[in-house]
């Protein structure tokens, strides 16, 4: 660190995450990542900081990405739940970085379920 300003802008940078990430709702989407030593071990870090990322690059407001613990079948990880209020839940497995902003771009912003990665379809 150079100057209280880069330490500022890292602060509100990490703000920013914690409040994408914190203090959901009802009526907010939300993503859930499978982040038990199963899913970290398949890679669910690089997914979950994608979902991160792509939410707060797009501005997205009630959205919220968090995690949680095992999400009960291992060899399908990393594994997504998206909730999206009003209907069913979409569960995603094997899920990427490159799938995580597929799956921003297509179910999130454009309502449209990502087929290829939904847990029926595997």
């Amino acid at each position: 660190m150079k100057s209280i300003e880069e330490l500022k802008a890292i602060k509100a940078r990490m703000q920013a995450e914690i409040n994408t990430r914190d203090a959901s709702t009802d009526a907010d989407t939300r993503i859930v990542v499978g982040m038990a030593t199963c899913g970290i071990a398949a890679g669910a870090r690089p997914v979950l900081n994608a979902f991160l990322e792509e939410v707060r690059n797009k501005r997205l407001s009630g959205v919220r990405v968090t995690q949680t613990g095992c999400l009960g079948m291992c060899k399908l990880e990393p594994m997504v739940e998206v909730f999206v209020p009003g209907k069913e839940k979409v569960t995603y497995v094997k899920v990427t970085a490159d799938a995580a902003r597929k799956i921003v771009a297509d179910h999130i912003v454009n309502g449209s379920v990502v087929n290829e990665y939904v847990i029926t379809n595997v």
